[in-house]
């Protein structure tokens, strides 16, 4: 596996175009983010149907063709720096390809950020652009509205990103200890197996380190994700593993059992607890850059700073 093109960091006055790929938003909770962002001196722009909500599926923010129009717009944009989603949810799936991948290549390298559903857009763009990305939060999420810790660390990754090189799991340790190298990706871990056999599904994890987490998806069903991204190979040779949030997902020691029945067997490093996802306070983690995991001193070194 080979690290990514790494897009430019977004200086004072960018013009960042917000989207909404998945499900709705509610419009006070973007109008605070959108504050948040010119508070940092950036000049977010709001796709068409940001806020729009689908008549039928009231999931979706708006159509498939819409949304898919309202990101291809926004990325192919020359005045566009960096595409922030509004919120996860559900509904990249049914839009990624529908995106022109060949006009977005074209576009050049730009600041894509998002996480959760968004982890379908973040394999997207890895095989299809071969671009870094940002699995951080978004401009309508509580988290980023409310986080301090979470505000700031993505504000460094955006303006500062050599400060933030290194990021250490805050109560985390060892599940199996060791050291490895590799490069970043990963996402929610639910929807990388639903990305199996697609046509932007990457072959497999090898050589990677692997940064995964989820929400509400309890102990037996994170077996059967596993389990299927074992059976499958796509697991196999993976360089190491880090363990993100298990945010409604049960009774943690549950899930741990299961993380070291499913993932103690591959003999690499895993490191758990390591605060980015759905949890308070989540970091901003880049995807698509070589790194070192140490998982008995529960960090993450990037070989180089996120962006360029």
């Amino acid at each position: 596996m080979k690290s990514l093109t790494r897009p430019a960091r977004l200086a004072p006055g960018a013009r960042v175009a917000v989207v909404s790929p998945s499900g709705p938003v509610p419009e006070e909770r973007l109008e605070a983010g959108l504050d948040l962002l010119r508070g940092w001196d950036l000049d977010p722009v709001v796709a068409p149907h940001v806020l729009d909500r689908h008549t039928e599926f009231n999931y979706l923010a708006g159509t498939d063709a819409h949304r898919a129009a309202d990101f291809q717009a926004a990325w192919c944009d020359p005045e566009v720096s960096a595409v922030f989603c509004a919120r996860g949810g559900y509904g990249a799936q049914r839009m990624v390809d529908l995106l022109d991948w060949d006009a977005i290549r074209s576009a050049g390298p730009k600041v894509f950020l998002g996480f959760s559903d968004i982890t379908t857009l973040h394999e997207a763009f890895a095989t299809r652009a071969g671009l870094v990305t940002l699995h951080g939060p978004m401009v309508a999420a509580l988290d980023f509205l409310k986080n301090a810790r979470t505000q700031e660390h993505l504000r460094a990754t955006l303006f500062e990103p050599e400060t933030v090189r290194t990021l250490t799991a805050g109560t985390g340790g060892a599940l199996v200890p060791g050291r490895a190298r590799g490069v970043t990706l990963g996402g929610c871990v639910s929807l990388l197996a639903a990305d199996l056999g697609t046509p932007h599904a990457r072959a497999s994890a090898r050589g990677g380190l692997l940064l995964i987490e989820d929400i509400g998806e309890e102990a037996y069903r994170l077996d059967r994700i596993l389990t299927q991204l074992l059976r499958a190979g796509w697991l196999d040779r993976v360089a190491g593993i880090a363990l993100g949030s298990w945010v409604d997902c049960g009774p943690y020691e549950g899930v741990r059992t299961v993380f070291a029945d499913r993932l103690g067997g591959l003999g690499v490093p895993v490191v758990e607890h390591f605060g980015f996802g759905h949890c308070e306070g989540a970091l901003t983690v880049a995807f698509g850059v070589g790194a070192e995991l140490d998982a008995d001193a529960g960090t993450l070194t990037l070989d180089e700073p996120a962006l360029a």
